[in-house]
């Protein structure tokens, strides 16, 4: 229970970031571009599990850091970050500045008193308070540059440290490796801008000054350089292929110490990015939850080519190829929104990263397209195969400068050879047997003990949210298959796809677990059943949410549930069944399952289409009514503004779509469904040149409703649009007002389940 003085200091906490943010915003000056917008430390408060985090980098840039602690509330970092080398991992390297020639015991990493902190997307600015040594530090894509201003006049002196690898001293500059994960190696190369009087090795504490090279777990060298009044400089290069090209990523982007300079080079390569959705009207804080959102988009996936060459995980070599390489790209957060965005705005590395997905199945051992890529590799997380969803909505949105063949074959493979069992990438065996054979994964009863191996030992079936995933997959492959002239495929996997109808119970209007005879689980509770995360039958999320995902045949599920009106009955009481019981048990269970409206989660993947549902069902404006006032009420420019795993442009690309009026609710069909806008202008720069504007006449707090509506100068009664609408470029206006128009698109559904 919060006391009020804990809820007074955090309540102050908040505010005083807000007023540091506008204080240190350049455009209290003059007129804001988006990047001013940007506010990295939206959400860094976490309502209950990981926070997001600011990070200071460029778009998809390989270099990342942010500031290193343990949340944002501590009051101490642990030195200053070098590289992060996974989204939401810890920082590779560090480095420790101290006043001080000789210490009796010496640190590998210095924890630091910290304030008048300072960060944006491409600075970041601090004050170590006991050692009064300020910092600054810009990054450019695969290097950065430290200014270290040593304030009180004593010997300057840096602890370099390399958590598990190697560091080596010569002159004025360091190279150095460290050990990740799957023989993965990241290397380092830097230089300061003055002369070291003195260099030695850490051993237990004490300074080896004759050594000049340490490896082993946390290795650590001390540089000591004269007392001045000039600051020090350290700028370095990062690779994952040697320490070489490490050296000649430095020397490509950054070949001076002026900080400042790098960021503002920086500051222009973001506005570049943001710049391609442009946004007029509106509240200030609504544009910075929008420009914050879209800052996040980019954090992911990461280009790792150097000089067109790449080290990949995936087999653990070193590729040459001229075309860019990505990674790190947790897909089941990222292909329901973050892909499709990043296909409108930036389609050229859009199909890079989907060609990466074909380099790395071609890399595995098996030709299985990739779950879950990382920098160490493919770590096969959460559930289904999804990428083959992101490659489908693709290529039905007329992408084709990747390998369509290899992508569907390694999708086909990956859906038909793997396993089905989720955080595994075992070969299929008797669930996955069970599930071809029967159309649905069997669940175990309360207690019963799993005997499946390819079951990963700390998870569970998630029987629903797989085969439920499973047959949006299905789907996905069946039009590809279509699209390419495999017929007999696409029969197969169309009739799949509808393999969600095994698990739906019409008497209750959820989708239900059964055992491996074909019975119910009974008794059951839908908010609370599936023990932690509802993992024994769903994921994540209880069965109120994943009774909707079925995104692929939105008008069969109304069916299924009895027709329109029981479906609107069933969607409002998503938004209004309470918990049920107590929040501290509620969430100790579904920890995941924050951000709540009812038992309809604000703050989880599966969650995000479900507002859109009403466009599909004659209700329109209630759709609208439920955008406006979930993003209102959990999404705010201040330290909580999230209200749950922000996943790295998961949920970050769901604010900009929808905040811009409209949201790919089926990725694979290419349609938008219309929501509400959030500014009375939006005007998107497609990535073919032409642009795309959403006007909003009157739009303001109470006038959230659509009246009436024209495309290019046409009348239109439809709540959404194709994407070739958008992509020819044009003008989409509102007439917005306080009152819902019921009869507004009510007679118009997207297209479900067949591709227009």
């Amino acid at each position: 229970m919060f006391k009020l003085k804990s809820v007074f200091l955090l309540s102050s906490a908040i505010a005083l970031s807000q007023v540091a943010f506008a204080q240190s915003d350049p455009a209290s000056q003059k007129a804001k571009t988006p990047v001013d917008y940007v506010n990295p430390y939206m959400g860094n408060i976490s309502h209950l599990l990981v926070p997001t985090f600011p990070t200071v980098h460029l778009p998809n840039s390989m270099l990342r850091v942010y500031p290193e602690r343990n949340d944002f509330t501590t009051d101490q970092l642990r030195g200053l970050p070098l590289v992060v080398t996974s989204h939401r991992g810890r920082s590779a390297f560090n480095l420790s500045p101290v006043n001080s020639q000789q210490q009796e015991s010496w640190k590998n990493v210095y924890p630091y008193a910290y304030d008048n902190e300072e960060i944006k997307p491409y600075y970041y600015g601090v004050s170590l308070l006991d050692e009064q040594i300020d910092v600054q530090y810009a990054p450019s894509h695969q290097s950065g540059i430290y200014a270290l201003n040593f304030l009180l006049g004593k010997d300057k002196s840096v602890v370099f440290n390399s958590g598990s690898g190697s560091v080596q001293v010569k002159g004025n500059s360091i190279t150095a490796s460290q050990q990740l994960q799957n023989n993965t190696t990241v290397y380092l190369y830097g230089e300061f801008d003055q002369k070291a009087t003195s260099s030695g090795v850490l051993e237990n504490g004490k300074l080896a000054a004759k050594k000049t090279a340490v490896s082993g777990k946390q290795a650590a060298v001390v540089l000591t350089f004269a007392k001045g009044d000039q600051p020090l400089h350290f700028r370095y290069g990062i690779s994952f292929i040697d320490a070489e090209q490490a050296k000649r990523n430095l020397q490509r982007e950054i070949s001076h110490f002026d900080v400042q300079r790098v960021a503002n080079t920086g500051r222009d390569i973001w506005n570049e990015s943001l710049s391609t959705v442009q946004v007029a009207g509106g509240k200030a804080d609504d544009r910075a939850v929008f420009y914050t959102s879209l800052y996040r988009c980019f954090e992911r996936p990461v280009n790792i080519s150097e000089d067109n060459r790449y080290f990949s995980a995936f087999d653990g070599k070193v590729h040459t190829d001229s075309r860019p390489f990505y990674t790190d790209d947790w897909i089941w957060d990222t292909y329901r929104a973050t892909h499709p965005l990043r296909l409108l705005i930036d389609e050229k590395v859009e199909s890079d990263v989907l060609q990466s997905y074909v380099r790395m199945a071609e890399q595995m051992d098996q030709f299985w397209m990739p779950t879950f890529p990382e920098i160490t590799g493919d770590s096969r997380r959460m559930n289904s195969n999804h990428g083959v969803v992101t490659i489908a909505d693709a290529y039905a949105k007329g992408l084709r400068s990747f390998d369509i063949e290899k992508a569907y074959e390694s999708g086909k493979r990956a859906v038909q050879e793997k396993t089905l069992a989720p955080w595994s990438a075992a070969p299929a065996g008797w669930l996955d047997d069970f599930y071809k054979q029967h159309g649905y994964i069997p669940a175990l009863y309360p207690g019963e003990e799993e005997t499946v191996p390819e079951v990963h030992r700390f998870e569970r079936r998630q029987p629903i949210a797989v085969t439920l995933g499973t047959s949006y997959d299905e789907w996905a492959l069946g039009r590809l298959a279509q699209a390419l002239g495999h017929t007999t495929d696409a029969d197969l996997f169309l009739k799949n796809a509808l393999n969600y109808r095994n698990l739906y119970n019409a008497e209750t209007k959820f989708f239900h677990p059964k055992d491996k005879e074909g019975k119910f689980i009974m008794p059951f509770d839908y908010r609370y059943d599936g023990g932690q995360g509802a993992r024994e039958y769903y994921g994540e999320n209880n069965g109120w949410v994943y009774r909707w995902d079925v995104p692929h045949n939105v008008s069969d599920l109304i069916s299924l549930m009895g027709g329109k009106e029981q479906f609107n009955y069933e969607l409002d009481r998503t938004f209004r069944e309470p918990l049920g019981k107590s929040k501290f048990e509620f969430y100790s269970k579904l920890p995941d399952h924050t951000g709540n409206v009812g038992q309809f989660s604000m703050a989880n993947e599966p969650s995000l289409h479900i507002p859109y549902l009403y466009n599909y069902s004659g209700k329109p404006w209630m759709s609208q009514k439920r955008i406006d006032d979930l993003i209102h009420q959990w999404f705010r420019n201040d330290l909580m503004g999230m209200p749950g795993d922000e996943d790295g442009g998961g949920m970050s690309a769901f604010l900009v779509f929808s905040m811009a009026g409209f949201y790919p609710v089926t990725p694979g069909i290419p349609v938008y469904t219309i929501g509400t806008p959030f500014f009375e202008n939006i005007t998107m720069k497609l990535s073919n040149g032409k642009e795309f504007t959403i006007r909003a006449n009157g739009r303001s707090a109470k006038n959230k409703y659509i009246q009436s509506a024209t495309l290019n100068g046409k009348t239109w009664d439809k709540p959404w649009f194709t994407h070739r609408e958008l992509a020819q470029g044009g003008v989409l206006e509102f007439q917005m007002g306080d009152r819902p128009n019921r009869d507004w698109g009510a007679d118009a559904p997207p297209p479900s389940f067949q591709m227009p």
